[in-house]
């Protein structure tokens, strides 16, 4: 058995929101935020409120119909 920690699936990115997110959690840069956001006496980061607001700009489509290399044939 390996000693290297398992990595967790995480859900497919809704939109650029999510995939900033996940960049931000990677690089522990949300951490950052939150501290600096706790220094400034502000409640939260918003960090949360600004991934839902870029997933509702800029969605991203994850059906497999987007990502078939086969145009589909219409009625």
């Amino acid at each position: 058995m390996s000693n290297l920690p398992q990595k967790s699936e995480s859900p497919a990115s809704q939109g650029l929101g999510d995939t900033i997110a996940k960049i931000t959690s990677a690089t522990k840069l949300d951490v950052v935020a939150e501290q600096i956001a706790k220094a400034a006496g502000a409640k939260d980061c918003g960090c949360k409120a600004r991934q839902q607001k870029l997933n509702q700009l800029f969605p991203y489509n994850n059906t497999v119909e987007s990502v078939s290399p086969f145009p589909r044939k219409s009625k």
